[in-house]
């Protein structure tokens, strides 16, 4: 009997109903009649979380489901607010096995290691025979929780060659209550890795749209257990941050710290370490690891536009025809292409090429926590 293709793509659905059980119901006739290996789930922090996790328990019994809460979501229409976005995996042709880690405070990394492994062996062991299966981890983890770049590390040592991907959970830009989606219910504090094999193609990726510019800073004094920095070239962060901008009157806010990226240089590359909150003492808070001595570029953007479009060709060269990106894209990525007039361009290169995912607090790539990137999983069909 021959296959039908279109019930091996992956399916990829919105939902905008305010009330749980309507939403839920949608993305559950989306799906229909496919029967799936699992599914990520990415929902606005305007859901009533319990309502909607014993919706999705009703409604949904049979599929498992990992995510998170967002910043804002990468949907049918490229970018969203007060929706939910699932993204659903047959299987027929992916498997997915997952772990959860709560009390991220007292992380214990060997014992993750050792967790971790035993998941990356036993599905070895299930898919004995099977040579041309592809591997990625997808990782998603409480995005207030400030240790996602000990938990990147420790899972990416642990999981060896098979790359891991993923996200920090938002809810807005509240930086209150946010949760990772496991076993059908929202945990704070926790972290999720979920291992996705298949015979498709897959392909990751990170890029991020800034360069460095000419402005120095040096972090003089910074506290780096609370990511808090209250000295840049021995001056308040804040006053000398906006000085260096060349905005020292404007107001330090999301928009701001979008438009003026921090960049390190490390080991060749360049990566955004950006500021998540002007503090009244002064301090400026990031969302990723700082300490004193790190030596700092103030960013300036790149054509966007052109470097997206480069993008989407290199994910081509190498999944073939895509069936779908899952996306995890910074929030304040969104916020600077909003305040330069290109969201709507970014919407529709987002559509054309299928990205559905979240914005987030910080994306992880490999062994590192990033910011201020698009980061993905590309599936071929």
């Amino acid at each position: 009997m021959p296959v039908d293709l279109d019930d091996q793509r992956l399916v990829a659905c919105t939902s905008r109903a305010a009330d749980p059980a309507r939403a839920v119901s949608e993305l559950a006739a989306a799906i229909g009649s496919v029967q799936l290996a699992g599914a990520l789930l990415f929902c606005s922090n305007g859901y009533p979380r319990d309502a909607l996790a014993q919706e999705l328990a009703v409604q949904l019994p049979d599929v498992p489901l990992f995510g998170c809460t967002s910043a804002g979501e990468l949907a049918d229409r490229g970018y969203d607010t007060n929706s939910i976005v699932l993204i659903g995996f047959p299987r027929d042709v992916f498997s997915m096995a997952s772990l959860r880690f709560d009390d991220l405070d007292h992380f214990d990394a060997q014992a993750a290691q050792s967790a971790i492994r035993h998941l990356a062996a036993q599905e070895r062991r299930d898919r004995v025979g099977d040579e041309k299966q592809h591997q990625v981890a997808l990782f998603f983890v409480d995005g207030l929780s400030h240790r996602e770049e000990l938990l990147t590390m420790t899972a990416q040592h642990a999981l060896g060659d098979i790359q891991l991907i993923g996200g920090s959970g938002g809810d807005g830009l509240s930086f209150r209550n946010t949760a990772v989606l496991h076993d059908k219910a929202f945990h704070a504090d926790a972290a999720v890795i979920v291992l996705l094999s298949s015979a498709r193609p897959l392909h990751v990726f990170c890029t991020n749209f800034y360069r460095p510019g000419p402005s120095k800073m040096v972090i003089t004094e910074a506290d780096p257990e609370t990511r808090t920095v209250y000295e840049i070239n021995a001056a308040p962060a804040a006053a000398e941050y906006k000085r260096l901008s060349g905005n020292p009157s404007s107001l330090l806010d999301a928009h701001f710290f979008a438009a003026h990226p921090p960049i390190v240089r490390t080991g060749g590359q360049v990566h955004v370490r950006s500021i998540q909150s002007a503090n009244p003492d002064g301090s400026l808070t990031f969302y990723c690891a700082i300490d004193n001595g790190v030596v700092l570029s103030l960013g300036e953007p790149v054509d966007r536009v052109a470097a997206m479009e480069d993008l989407f060709a290199e994910i081509e060269r190498k999944v073939g025809v895509i069936d779908h990106v899952i996306g995890f894209d910074c929030v304040l990525n969104r916020l600077d292409a909003e305040d330069r007039q290109q969201a709507h361009v970014v919407s529709q290169m987002y559509v054309a090429n299928r990205v559905f995912g979240f914005n987030t607090y910080g994306e992880q790539f490999r062994a590192a926590h990033m910011n201020q990137t698009f980061t993905g999983l590309a599936v071929g069909r």
